[in-house]
């Protein structure tokens, strides 16, 4: 029999962010019991380059060493902590869109609310239609996309104004990192919710923005799916951030 741990109570660093481990199912039942006893939690779907961030944005390691869940989303970071893991535990993945659309289908035919908050009114669109054509009792309490603008109290009032209304039970947030990080810890706080940043989750489900082919995913080289899809956009962070994490990962994580 496999041991199993919640969420929470094994954690290992990567870099100077301490992630916690868990399976999918464990991450996803996490989720959910939050969800049902209105647990203001926010949860990360952290990767190679939310370590990078952290590396050298002492604000961000402090959000990230604080309340709330981190979770293995690339592999990268995955691969670090199975070779640092001291525990009988084993380490996987926790990949952001698939946590997504795992939670969203075991809340099916539940009463529990989804509010989803980000990208454009037209992606939201077609992220509703698209979950609701495979769960068509999904619970959608709304959806919000807000003005792009930086990140700020009236900012956060605004997510928070248009959410609270709505009697979610959980809010998505697809803002892009670290933004949405910071969004869902301050909203989770007022809401008494639980909030997770979920990335390209929105595109990839409502079918926007490719997503890369499954044994892309199991191999690793997502990231350099993404790149060679978007390389306008995504050049910088991955070259840079890619040699950061390396830094970190090798350099920071015992400090």
């Amino acid at each position: 029999m496999i041991p199993t741990v919640d969420p929470g109570q094994l954690r290992i660093r990567v870099g100077k962010v301490p992630f916690d481990v868990s399976t999918m199912q464990g991450a996803v039942d996490r989720i959910m019991l939050a969800a049902e006893n209105g647990e203001g939690i926010p949860v990360r779907l952290s990767n190679a380059y939310c370590v990078a961030l952290a590396s050298k944005d002492s604000e961000y390691e402090r959000l990230l060493g604080g309340h709330g869940l981190n979770f293995p989303d690339g592999a990268p970071v995955a691969w670090v902590m199975k070779a640092r893991n001291r525990s009988n535990i084993p380490v996987s993945r926790v990949r952001g869109p698939s946590f997504f659309f795992e939670a969203i289908a075991k809340s099916h035919n539940t009463q529990i609310r989804h509010f989803f908050l980000g990208t454009t009114d037209e992606t939201l669109s077609s992220l509703v239609r698209a979950l609701k054509s495979e769960y068509p009792e999904l619970n959608v309490a709304g959806t919000y996309a807000p003005p792009f603008a930086p990140l700020s109290e009236s900012f956060i009032q605004d997510c928070y104004e248009r959410i609270k209304e709505s009697r979610a039970d959980i809010v998505w947030v697809g803002l892009g990192t670290p933004k949405q990080d910071f969004v869902a810890a301050q909203l989770a706080a007022r809401l008494g919710v639980p909030c997770a940043g979920v990335g390209a989750a929105f595109d990839f489900v409502a079918g926007t923005v490719r997503e890369a082919p499954a044994w892309i995913q199991r191999s690793g080289t997502e990231w350099l799916y993404r790149l060679m899809s978007e390389p306008k956009r995504l050049w910088k962070r991955y070259l840079f951030g890619n040699a950061r994490f390396i830094y970190s990962a090798l350099a920071e994580s015992e400090k």
